[in-house]
């Protein structure tokens, strides 16, 4: 069995792990040991509790409101056109159109 050779570290990585040693020297609570998470202390805010703000809007305004409804009494119903394109038909000669234009 061969075993590999090992390498020496080039000049920039010597320079590199001097360099980033510099750096956790600087930060020494980053380290490679850390806290364990039970023994780190919890922060929290202390955010006083505000109540939301409370209009006096009536229950009534609120409810539903009804669907429009043509009322008139110019059209004289409803006409498909292409798949569920639905077009009002004023007179018998846009029914006529309209029946047209579906069957080609």
């Amino acid at each position: 069995m061969r075993l590999r050779k090992s390498k020496r570290p080039t000049s920039k990585q010597r320079e590199l792990a001097a360099h980033w040693s510099w750096i956790m020297s600087k930060y020494p609570s980053t380290g490679a040991n850390p806290a364990p998470l039970s023994e780190q202390p919890v922060f929290r805010r202390e955010t006083p509790r505000i109540p939301s703000f409370v209009t006096t809007v009536e229950p009534t305004s609120m409810a539903k409101h009804a669907s429009p409804v043509y009322t008139g009494t110019k059209m004289i119903g409803i006409g498909t056109l292409h798949k569920s394109n639905s077009v009002p038909v004023f007179s018998e000669e846009q029914a006529i159109e309209i029946s047209t234009m579906r069957r080609g």
